[in-house]
């Protein structure tokens, strides 16, 4: 049977950066947060989000988490 285990994760932060002047659509710049533990909950991530969102000078669009597992044979 194989296994999945988490190897690295990454904290996501888009943030709106204005609307598109001809296309209308919302222009989203990235920041990103390397080293995230991979035993950080949903609730923990959310607000250290919230936290360094408030350090940034463009508002908050979402909070996404990037995982990157390795599957191996057990």
């Amino acid at each position: 049977m194989a296994v999945s285990r988490i190897i690295r994760s990454q904290l996501r932060l888009p943030l709106d950066n204005g609307v598109h002047p001809t296309s209308g659509n919302v222009i989203i710049k990235v920041k990103a947060f390397n080293n995230v533990k991979t035993d950080a909950t949903a609730d923990q991530l959310y607000d250290v989000a919230h936290a360094l969102a408030g350090l940034q000078t463009l508002p908050l669009y979402g909070v996404e988490r990037s995982d990157s597992s390795e599957i191996s044979q057990n």
